[in-house]
């Protein structure tokens, strides 16, 4: 495990996705923590200005980014501040001296420089500086002394490359395509990046390297992938599986953003972007253009799924296909916009004024985001309901392998649109409500079509015909419908991780928990104990066997990032004495942590 840690500006998160990339091209097992401030640019050299990526990579199947890096680089005192009580002892510590001056030592409340006092010496510390060294290799590129300092990242690059034996090919290609307009910077990163490698090839510094073999995964062709990009891709997929044109209508907000940016490279796959004013915009276009017979889509965090209440409350009531998907980040109101959380849970749920059931899905990894859009999608189309996709941002700005699925092992989404009057009356209309006996999903009319004139709207809608009413029994009777239409989902059972097959504790997981509880089981097992694992991606309507499989186990303890959302629901729904383990400091789950709260409740059911 690997944490780069700097300033803001000093390209950390760059730093860290070129070494992923580069892992994630020799065949190594990997899972990312990028973890940086919300603000735009911080006070450099200060504790809120720290950026930082942790990386796991390893020659097996790895659940999650790692609880504690084996190196850590701190490129300056605000960096070792904040990350070096992760760092176990033995460890080792890469730190930039260049920045450890008097002014930033006493930003970060340094009385005295860690390097000399002798508190660093748990650690394995090698003292370089790279801006000097950084420097001096780009002394003949005519750059200035800023410019060429801000190539240090690269140099840092460099030297880990060299520790870890990773290929250098692919990075040095990168960086002359990413600045393939500015070529003097192209070869000036180059050059940094050699640097660092050749100096941890001459320095008599680093006694040890390490090298890690490519992981057995299963054979396929695997690409690198955040949570972001492949639930963008799963969107682009549904559209083309479905053969609808997608419509994604998005306010950006952190961390959604990466969705529309994403999006919007894909107009040759029938992808149309529209960035809005704000978020009921958004979500008004969305639903617009599920109307028009498109597959709607947006995207949003934070508030603004409060924002989108009022529209999805319309998109229950005219029963139309809209995907909605919130990339849960901390809160209230603005909170923290960088960090992640799962404490929409419930908002999703029941968020919204009056009955306004909605099926809601939620991936458990990066590379799941592909595969739960395009359930999303299903659920969607096929029922004629709008869905709420929780992603979160551990997930969101996280990234793994992902093996590229052959485009014939993907669901097949076609609809098929009203093409005819079918009022059961004979009178040759077209009735909006009329329902498929099965699914309950109302007939979709493409407007225009000759014939199927029809009105929709927020107004509570008689039964089949579709005109306004405010009778109540025709509104108690369709409030009924539309639930059961929603709890009428299909969704498949709940499988679980029992390995003995006698566990009396079940550890039970929705979204980005699934990573940690899985390491933290293996941990427990590890330990001589038996533990059982499962995990939701369906949270409404939830697996059918989910009460049973709740029952089979004297405790129950459900891991989340809130103050027990799930737990509350499930104890309520199925009567069981679920347990609860929270946690809302912005930050996921670290296994080790997991792993000790499951022994003790492992422990305290075997007394």
């Amino acid at each position: 495990m690997i944490r780069f840690a700097g300033d803001s500006g000093d390209g950390m998160q760059l730093t860290g996705d070129r070494f992923t990339s580069e892992a994630a091209a020799f065949g190594n097992d990997l899972a990312t923590l990028p973890n940086f401030p919300a603000e735009i640019r911080a006070p450099a050299g200060t504790l809120p200005g720290v950026s930082s990526f942790q990386l796991h990579f390893a020659d097996y199947d790895i659940l999650t980014p790692g609880d504690r890096p084996d190196v850590l680089v701190a490129m300056n005192p605000a960096a070792l501040k904040a990350n070096i009580a992760d760092l176990p002892h033995g460890g080792i510590l890469i730190v930039n001296t260049d920045e450890f001056t008097k002014r930033n030592l006493s930003k970060v409340g340094y009385d005295a420089n860690p390097l000399e006092t002798g508190e660093l010496e748990p650690y394995a510390v090698h003292q370089v500086a790279m801006a000097t060294l950084t420097q001096g290799a780009l002394e003949d590129t005519g750059l200035g002394k800023k410019d060429a300092e801000r190539c240090k990242n690269m140099f840092a690059l460099g030297l880990l490359s060299w520790m870890y034996h990773r290929p250098t090919e692919g990075t040095e290609r990168f960086l002359r395509e990413k600045f393939a307009k500015k070529p003097q910077i192209a070869e000036a990163n180059v050059l940094a990046f050699r640097a660092g490698w050749n100096y941890g090839e001459t320095t008599e510094s680093f006694a040890v390297t390490y090298e890690v073999a490519p992981a057995q995964l299963p054979r396929g062709t695997y690409r690198q992938i955040t949570g972001n990009t492949a639930l963008a891709y799963g969107i682009v997929a549904a559209g083309q599986r479905s053969g609808l044109p997608v419509f994604l209508g998005s306010y950006p907000i952190t961390p959604a953003s990466d969705v529309l940016h994403e999006l919007a490279k894909h107009k040759n796959f029938g992808v149309t972007t529209f960035q809005a004013e704000d978020e009921i915009a958004g979500i008004g276009a969305a639903l617009g253009a599920s109307f028009g017979g498109s597959l709607g889509v947006t995207t949003t965090s934070g508030p603004g799924l409060a924002l989108k209440s009022e529209t999805l409350g319309l998109a229950v009531t005219l029963e139309l296909p809209l995907l909605v998907c919130d990339i849960q980040r901390g809160g209230p109101s603005t909170g923290l916009p960088t960090k992640t959380e799962q404490a929409d849970l419930l908002q999703a749920l029941y968020g919204r004024n009056g009955e306004s059931p909605v099926p809601v899905v939620a991936p458990c990894s990066p590379a799941d985001c592909f595969e739960i859009a395009l359930e999303a999608a299903r659920i969607a189309l096929h029922y004629r309901t709008p869905v709420l996709l929780l992603s979160d941002g551990a997930i969101a700005n996280g990234s793994e392998p992902w093996l590229i699925p052959e485009v014939d092992q993907l669901p097949d989404l076609r609809v098929r649109f009203a093409a005819e009057p079918n009022a059961p009356d004979g009178s040759g209309e077209f009735w909006p409500y009329v329902r498929d006996p099965e699914t309950l999903a109302r007939e979709w009319a493409v407007p225009g079509t000759p014939g199927l004139e029809h009105r929709v709207g927020g107004l509570e809608k008689a039964d089949g015909k579709g005109n306004i009413s405010y009778d109540p029994d025709n509104h108690d009777h369709m409030v009924r419908l539309r639930q059961s239409k929603v709890d009428g989902v299909t969704v498949p059972d709940v499988e679980v991780d029992d390995p003995d097959g006698d566990a009396r504790v079940l550890a039970l997981g929705w979204g980005s928990s699934f990573g940690p509880i899985g390491a933290a089981c293996r941990r427990v097992r590890a330990a001589g104990m038996s533990i059982a694992q499962a995990h939701l991606r369906y949270l409404n309507p939830m697996p059918a066997n989910l009460g049973e499989v709740l029952r089979r186990y004297d405790r129950v303890i459900v891991p989340e990032m809130n103050l027990g959302q799930l737990a509350m629901l499930l104890r309520s729904r199925y009567l069981v004495d679920v347990r609860s383990h929270t946690k809302v400091a912005g930050l996921p789950f670290q296994a080790e942590e997991l792993q000790n709260v499951l022994t003790d409740v492992v422990q305290g059911v075997s007394a």
